[in-house]
């Protein structure tokens, strides 16, 4: 299941009313403006898999947790997850190991996407002498700005195009809340940040993966209007005030 992509519903009430948010959404995973990397760059990368297939990107947060978004694992059962860590290819080389259990966030509104994060506990650590590597997260108290950021995964080169095997990289930037808001009429909440750049929008990845600005991680892959559209920049979870619930289930 790649990056959440959801179509606005035509609303025939007054225009100012806030677009509805449809679902079940379309699903779609396009990495545009991007480059393909090699997982030594970006360690903390997993590919989040159902009944061995690729389903969503994830971020190492611990010796046994991942971080990914809620609406990957929504209806899905520990028993059914496994992650693949280590490894410059989703479906092949690195580290396999089984989902112990899962942490929705009980926020999470599949509607609205808001709160879109869960944490899985691994059945086993990810070995010191492993390529995987935990990402540190932003702090619950850090500011917004004008800030730059990577996006990695294994989304589709082009719309309609096939998932590329090796992992792809695309640096996006910071869009004004207010304006990203205004995008979505009145959509954006307090548990999202909205990232785009021309060419390049939130839809490089996987739904799950991670979104960083330096060396720590402040969103998750999660929705948005289209693809690489001027008006609609990607949305992702925003970490910082989703770090109660991430820390309570480390």
């Amino acid at each position: 299941m790649f990056r959440l992509v959801l179509l606005l519903t035509v609303i025939t009430i007054a225009s100012a009313a806030r677009p509805q948010l449809r679902t079940p959404p379309r699903l779609d995973g396009k990495i545009v403006g991007g480059k393909p990397v090699k997982i030594e760059e970006y360690p903390y990368q997993v590919s989040l898999q159902r009944y061995g297939s690729h389903v969503c990107g994830g971020s190492i947060i611990g010796p046994n947790k991942v971080l990914t978004a809620a609406h990957c694992t929504s209806g899905s059962s520990a028993s059914s997850l496994s992650i693949r860590h280590s490894s410059t290819f989703r479906g092949s080389e690195g580290v396999v190991i089984k989902v112990a259990s899962i942490a929705q966030n009980p926020a999470y509104n599949p509607s609205t996407i808001s709160d879109d994060v869960t944490v899985l506990t691994l059945a086993e650590p990810i070995k010191d002498s492993d390529i995987g590597k935990p990402i540190a997260m932003v702090e619950a108290n850090a500011a917004e700005g004008d800030r730059e950021a990577v996006c990695t995964g294994w989304g589709t080169l082009s719309a309609g195009g096939s998932s590329p095997r090796q992992l792809q990289a695309v640096d996006v930037k910071e869009v004004d809340r207010k304006e990203c808001n205004a995008s979505y009429g009145g959509g954006i909440t307090d548990t999202m940040i909205c990232f785009g750049s021309p060419g390049k929008d939130s839809c490089q990845g996987d739904s799950g993966g991670p979104l960083v600005v330096g060396e720590k991680q402040v969103g998750i892959v999660s929705w948005g209007y289209g693809c690489a559209h001027p008006e609609y920049p990607g949305v992702y979870a925003h970490v910082a005030p989703l770090r109660t619930f991430i820390d309570q289930n480390l």
